[in-house]
């Protein structure tokens, strides 16, 4: 049986998140089916809201790539009325998603054991960049700061250039990723005890958890390891080659696919030559074998070099421009393109939902919330008259 609510449908998400790693969670949590109430202050919103240019008709193109599918409510916490709709809002949800710099929330009033008296059954996600307590509490955190200091800008470039960033805001996205899937066994594990629980998800606990084999490495011998560029310290042929029209990365990871990899390629003489019959022999000979690959590989074109190999079944791949990424046809088929209606920015584009479900798909229903678009209906669902509403809004607490 299908649904198209999604695995989440009846989920309540009480949003007190801004900027990336905590939108980005709540984000996951929508696309699955979740009620994400995203809480605004009056005015101004989500910073990311005037974080242009790229704009689409006025409105911010970051905003509106990490918001979709989500309710705004405009609610200024401050202001004791504010307050106590909040507390209202908790007792409705069954989640609460915050990246506010470390005790903030409690300052204003809704420190975790009052907002478990509130509600026991909610879930309490805190997102920050290096945890609610300890040494970095108190520490600003973007994602520049957090990528160098999790290891990952050390690892990343060529040999001996200076570290380098990764292209995209991992670290936000990542904390994000961590939070939202905390969050879904949460969920899972309150279905036997009945309780919610507080979650501590940081950024620098998702960039640790990124080292992974280069962790490994560091575990095993004590080696540091240092930018290596686009190749592998273990296999060899396995990085980027210079086309004739552009760059591909080729894996080869054994020696079956080193004999298809020589044959596509019309490099029969090197499965002649001893120096290279194992990958341990590839590797020790690396300076030897790489510029014979380079020189060929120059002399093709990208597409009859990705064409030749993936007929032979090598892995390979193109490097692709983001103009080239949106046009492939394996990007198109998987739907990874969302596309919904806005009422100011009108048709809008954004990465689309990288996983699939037969049962619950996710999907992208509704479009990135206007500032306030649904303070009245949510405020109407908590039992609030029109005249109570309109009072909160001449007050200014909405």
């Amino acid at each position: 049986m299908t649904t198209a609510e999604g695995a989440l449908a009846g989920v309540h998400v009480l949003d007190l998140t801004r900027a990336l790693a905590g939108p980005y969670c709540t984000l996951m949590l929508a696309d699955h089916g979740a009620d994400v109430v995203k809480v605004e202050l009056p005015g101004t919103g989500d910073e990311t809201r005037t974080w242009m240019p790229p704009e689409i008709k006025g409105v911010s193109a970051y905003y509106l790539a990490i918001n979709r599918n989500k309710r705004s409510i405009t609610l200024d916490l401050k202001h004791a009325e504010g307050k106590r709709v909040l507390e209202r809002m908790i007792e409705r949800s069954d989640v609460l998603v915050e990246n506010f710099s470390p005790g903030t929330l409690a300052h204003l009033g809704f420190p975790d054991d009052r907002i478990r008296a509130i509600a026991p059954r909610v879930i309490v996600c805190h997102i920050s960049g290096f945890g609610q307590d300890g040494p970095g509490r108190a520490w600003p955190a973007y994602d520049l700061i957090v990528q160098g200091m999790g290891g990952i800008m050390s690892l990343t470039g060529e040999p001996g250039s200076d570290p380098v960033m990764v292209g995209v805001p991992q670290a936000d996205m990542v904390a994000g990723m961590f939070a939202a899937f905390a969050v879904a066994a949460a969920l899972y594990a309150r279905r036997t005890s009945g309780e919610g629980q507080v979650i501590d998800a940081t950024m620098i606990g998702g960039q640790v958890a990124l080292l992974s084999r280069q962790a490994a490495r560091f575990f095993a011998d004590g080696t540091v390891p240092r930018p290596e560029g686009n190749v592998h310290a273990s296999i060899v042929p396995y990085g980027t080659f210079r086309a004739a029209d552009g760059f591909v990365n080729v894996g080869v990871a054994n020696n079956a696919l080193w004999e298809r990899f020589c044959r596509a390629l019309e490099l029969d003489e090197l499965l002649e030559d001893d120096r290279f019959s194992e990958n341990p022999k590839r590797v020790a000979h690396r300076k030897e074998i790489v510029p014979i690959i380079e020189r060929r590989m120059r002399a093709l074109t990208k597409a009859d070099i990705v064409r030749r190999l993936r007929e032979a079944n090598v892995p390979v791949g193109p490097i692709n421009s983001l103009e080239e990424v949106f046009a492939d046809p394996v990007v198109r088929h998987l739907g990874l393109i969302a596309e919904v209606d806005h009422p100011s920015a009108g048709r809008v584009r954004a990465p689309g939902i990288p996983v699939r479900m037969s049962a619950t798909p996710p999907s992208v229903r509704d479009h990135p919330p206007l500032l306030g678009e649904h303070t009245d209906a949510v405020l109407a669902d908590l039992g609030y008259s029109r005249e109570e509403i309109a009072a909160l809004r001449r007050d200014g607490t909405i």
